[in-house]
């Protein structure tokens, strides 16, 4: 069957900002009357059965979310794209994109295949979802593809453990054609494909420039909107791309999450210049190597920017902290066809009173609420909503419902230890006796907290993350303010007081010092002279700690040179009266 290329109804991709991958938009989407061919004859092929993982697959191959693949990768470019990173025509392809059934039935048609041949691949309702024509059959090494590809052959990592359970041992590679999309449930009405957006952006909207930024498992978070606010000031239109599929069970459950994003763009983002649409995709476990995969996706919905934040796509500690950054370094610009923002681990400050990364912040984490993706599901997990600072209340007070499991377990237990929690989300309580506060005399270990110190720490944030930056501008504008109505009356008069108090102090105590004894008759009832000398001279430090207190007429000295304004405006006639 001939490639099909969809492009928007100007009828050519050359007039837009972008291009797809590879130059093409792939469609292998089959429709009306060779629809209803096709599925008649793939009830007659032999069939494959599918898992729901690899059906996913299989439309985002038709819908063009991977061109320009337009199927499963023959053994040449599985080799290519395994240790090298691009197909055997060059073209940049991060992850090998392969389809090798297990089970004993699919092993027995496999087994009676042949090149040239077609199967049709069917769903768990034994209904064609598919037909794939056999360009290539071949078998591969499991462990070398899991170390080339994870750079590991622990089967911990999830994508090491996804290949021994999930794949069987002989690939068949060739185009497919799609028979019937899946329906997305409660995502259907938002749902999105690569001809729609390109149509809404640069058809309906216009736009020059589009950000595309793709999540995982978290509910929208502050570092989310600081990276695409920032990219907001530079693009056009903001693509948000949470997925939907394959999550974890420990996570939160993906209609809450998406409506938790709903909720906050509908809140605090301009509508015209966003879009947020479901991805369904399968989650490879690549690390590094998916956060390409997902840089080319966004390109190919159209995308000129791609948003990439610190841990994009990472897992566990298999790879380093940046490592979804330094990837990108593999590739020139332009064989990735797409712009590449990366941005380091956002986090608030409370001293800056704003979200700030390590490239624009020097404070020290006494005043540092980080925002971690798992911090934050496991505050949630126990009923304790974060900070605003870190997450909205619009997305925590959603999200909430749709995390499992909830709580602790029977033996007091959490899915991460407490511990780790505040670690992750409130690194000062370890080291300072509150938010922004003086340090521990002994630091706390996280083997040692509980949930109490859970509570206590957010408590802390609730009531004082707004308090440090405001007291620090009152001071200033104390000072500062030679217009003194805008000052608050009553610390006038509190300073006052507090001076003249002292001042009765120091008055006291001087005529005590002219009577003391140089010797005391009874230590324990009176003070010599050189006791009370000593207490006299404390009373007169503390007198000169108190600020001063600031009234009008004592800061005319400011007002140093009140030349009428016109002399300013380069005149010297009088003004007129």
């Amino acid at each position: 069957m001939d490639q099909k290329v969809v492009a928007p109804e100007t009828g050519s991709f050359a007039n837009y900002p972008q291009q797809p991958h590879g130059g093409k938009l792939v469609d292998r989407v089959l429709k009306g009357k060779e629809r209803e061919q096709e599925l008649i004859r793939a009830r007659q092929l032999p069939t494959i059965m599918v898992d729901l993982e690899a059906v996913i697959t299989l439309e985002m191959i038709a819908t063009g979310v991977l061109s320009p693949n337009e199927g499963f990768m023959n053994e040449e470019d599985y080799k290519s794209v395994l240790y090298e990173g691009r197909l055997k025509n060059g073209v940049v392809w991060p992850v090998p994109l392969s389809f090798a059934p297990i089970g004993n039935r699919n092993k027995e048609v496999v087994a009676s295949l042949s090149i040239g041949d077609e199967v049709a691949l069917a769903d768990e309702s034994k209904e064609p979802v598919a037909i794939l024509k056999i360009e290539d059959l071949f078998a591969y090494n499991k462990e070398e593809r899991a170390a080339q590809l994870f750079g590991t052959t622990d089967r911990n990592h999830p994508g090491v453990d996804s290949i021994f359970r999930r794949m069987g041992d002989v690939a068949l590679g060739g185009p497919i054609s799609l028979l019937r999309r899946v329906d997305w449930g409660p995502f259907e009405k938002i749902r999105l494909e690569p001809k729609d957006t390109w149509r809404i952006f640069y058809e309906e909207k216009k736009f020059r420039s589009v950000g595309g930024f793709i999540t995982g498992a978290n509910p929208l978070h502050r570092g989310h909107e600081y990276i695409h606010k920032n990219a907001l000031e530079t693009v056009d239109g903001l693509l948000v791309q949470p997925l939907v599929e394959m999550a974890k069970r420990e996570y939160t459950r993906n209609e809450f999450r998406m409506l938790s994003y709903r909720s906050v763009l509908d809140a605090y983002y301009p509508k015209e210049r966003v879009s947020l649409a479901p991805l369904r995709v399968t989650y490879i476990f690549a690390g590094p190597r998916e956060t390409v995969l997902h840089a080319l996706i966004m390109k190919n919905f159209g995308c000129t920017h791609a948003l990439i934040g610190r841990d994009h796509a990472g897992v566990g500690d298999y790879y380093d902290k940046y490592a979804s950054h330094s990837i990108f370094d593999e590739f020139s610009p332009d064989e990735l066809g797409i712009d590449v923002q990366l941005y380091h681990e956002v986090f608030y400050c409370t001293r800056c009173s704003n979200h700030a990364t390590e490239k624009t912040c020097s404070h020290d984490e006494r005043f540092r609420l980080k925002i971690s993706g798992t911090g934050i599901r496991e505050m949630l997990r126990h009923g304790i909503m974060p900070p605003k600072e870190v997450v909205r209340p619009e997305s925590s007070r959603i999200a909430m419902q749709g995390i499992q499991p909830k709580g602790l377990d029977e033996n007091q237990r959490s899915i991460s230890p407490v511990g780790k929690t505040i670690k992750s989300m409130f690194p000062f309580y370890l080291e300072a006796t509150r938010l922004g506060g003086t340090y521990r005399r002994e630091k706390l270990t996280p083997e040692e907290l509980t949930i109490r110190d859970l509570e206590a720490a957010t408590m802390d944030v609730r009531l004082n993350a707004d308090r440090i930056y405001q007291d620090i501008y009152e001071e200033y504008t104390y000072v500062g303010d030679a217009d003194r109505d805008m000052q608050r009356q009553w610390v006038t008069e509190a300073r006052e007081s507090l001076r003249h108090q002292q001042e009765m102090v120091v008055e006291d105590l001087e005529e005590k010092v002219k009577q003391a004894p140089e010797t005391a008759s009874d230590e324990f009832l009176y003070q010599d002279k050189v006791e009370s000398k000593r207490e006299l001279e404390v009373a007169k430090r503390i007198l000169e700690d108190i600020p001063p207190a600031l009234r009008a007429d004592k800061l005319e000295y400011r007002t140093w040179n009140p030349l009428p304004y016109n002399r300013y405006r380069g005149s010297d006639e009088p003004e007129e009266k």
